[in-house]
């Protein structure tokens, strides 16, 4: 689906290594800024089709670093900062707003690239100049202005933004040119927005928005199109920071190194959990490496120690498949128990990309129905168990050994970024992980 995403989420695992790349004092971290939500998204198609609206489940990762950042939909890296000048580079999911019964079949959703610059006028607002591309060359290119405003505990976001696309953006995603062979002009169109987000209590938030989008007219008299305004909501609940306090000078956990081992099997996750997990009769397995950079040791004032992890994995050649990369963006919490050792549960939640996709996953939707997608929701659960409390050996005690399941999956056919897919891969892994 998206070629060039690999080498978005591989510079992520490079720059969470770097220590320049975050805030860090000596052997300590500090508390991040960081988030993790879920949305469920409503647009209107401007189609001329049956149905008027589709809707979407996105999961949203944030995060504000020194050099990398995640805003949900978007995330990047800040080439140059300078008193209230910024020179960003950006990769942002833009949806293809149709049916969803099409979904599947044409995967519109795209990764666009592109350069932002960005004024702060001040602590409340900013401006933001931007070019784009598609992954297929259609130029395009964004003015937006954007306000922050406070009260209590609601925040508000409103922007107002212009956009000029290009023919060739316009033939691709308004005439419809490849079914159509209609050939439109640029054009400009407009957008209004007002997000908004409310503090519920400590790190628990509700996130919502609702933008309208005024069509341009060679746009809106493309023959495919029926409606110049197109309108687009989304609603959902997040884990952020909690804004009531400040944010902790010195962390408890550390960043860590995760070194992994899998074997492929076509049993579903709630199969693998209940113990009733099948052997992959070609005998498939995949190697992996995740770095873990610490963001906060608490949540909800409970000891959940939470990561931003960036990983790699190889995917071995088989009778059935080439070896094939996979690049993986997450955010995991961890829970320790101290009794009689200690010994912790893990779950994360993110984003996983892969060059090819593998057998176990292709057999799959093969048999379903479905073409699969490159890109995909991930999960990781996970237990270990501190090495140097078992042997009681002091070397050991930031050596962990443990298991977890290696999941893609695209949410039960909601998620269009995903390819509208129920079903996925799962991965049963055995690992060695090192706190620094």
């Amino acid at each position: 689906m998206n070629k060039l995403l690999p080498l978005l989420l591989l510079s992520s695992l490079f720059t969470s290594n770097n220590s320049h790349a975050f805030e860090k004092k000596s052997d300590n971290f500090e508390e991040q800024t960081w988030g993790i939500g879920v949305l469920m998204r409503n647009a209107e198609i401007p189609f001329d089709t049956e149905a008027d609206n589709v809707t979407s489940f996105v999961p949203m990762m944030f995060f504000q670093g020194e050099t990398f950042f995640m805003r949900g939909v978007e995330g990047g890296a800040h080439l140059y900062q300078q008193s209230d000048w910024q020179l960003n580079a950006i990769a942002r999911m833009r949806f293809f707003d149709i049916p969803a019964e099409y979904q599947n079949a044409v995967q519109g959703d795209t990764i666009d690239l592109g350069l932002q610059a960005r004024r702060q006028f001040s602590k409340d607002s900013f401006l933001d100049v931007e070019l784009f591309t598609d992954l297929e060359g259609n130029p395009y290119g964004n003015v937006t202005k954007q306000w922050y405003l406070q009260y209590n505990s609601w925040e508000f976001m409103p922007k107002i933004s212009a956009r000029y696309k290009s023919a060739s953006f316009n033939s691709h995603y308004y005439a419809l040119e490849q079914l159509t062979n209609e050939k439109i002009g640029a054009g400009f169109e407009l957008n209004a927005t007002l997000e908004s987000r409310y503090h519920v209590t400590s790190n628990l938030y509700l996130l919502g928005s609702i933008g309208a989008t005024a069509l341009d007219d060679n746009a809106y008299d493309a023959t495919a199109v029926e409606q110049r305004w197109q309108s687009e909501m989304y609603l959902g609940f997040a884990f952020f920071n909690d804004i009531s306090k400040p944010k902790k000078t010195e962390l408890s956990n550390k960043d860590y190194l995760r070194v992994a081992h899998g074997w492929a099997t076509p049993s579903n996750i709630g199969d693998i959990i209940r113990g009733d997990s099948v052997k992959d009769e070609y005998n498939n397995q995949l190697s992996s490496i995740f770095y873990g950079y610490p963001l906060t040791d608490e949540l909800f004032s409970l000891p959940l120690e939470m990561y931003l992890t960036t990983g790699f994995a190889w995917h071995w050649d088989s009778e059935v498949q080439d070896s094939e990369q996979e690049y993986v963006l997450a955010i995991k919490a961890y829970y320790t128990i101290d009794w009689p050792v200690r010994w912790r549960l893990g779950f994360a939640e993110g984003l996983s990309y892969v060059s090819d996709v593998t057998y176990i996953e292709r057999n799959e939707m093969e048999e379903k129905g479905y073409r699969p997608s490159e890109l995909m929701n991930f999960l990781d659960l996970s237990l270990d168990i501190n090495l140097g409390d078992i042997f009681n050996a002091p070397a050991l005690k930031k050596t962990w050994l443990g298991y977890s399941i290696h999941h893609r999956s695209s949410i039960f056919e909601q998620a269009s970024q995903f390819g509208r897919i129920k079903g996925g891969s799962n991965y049963n892994t055995v690992y060695l992980q090192f706190d620094f």
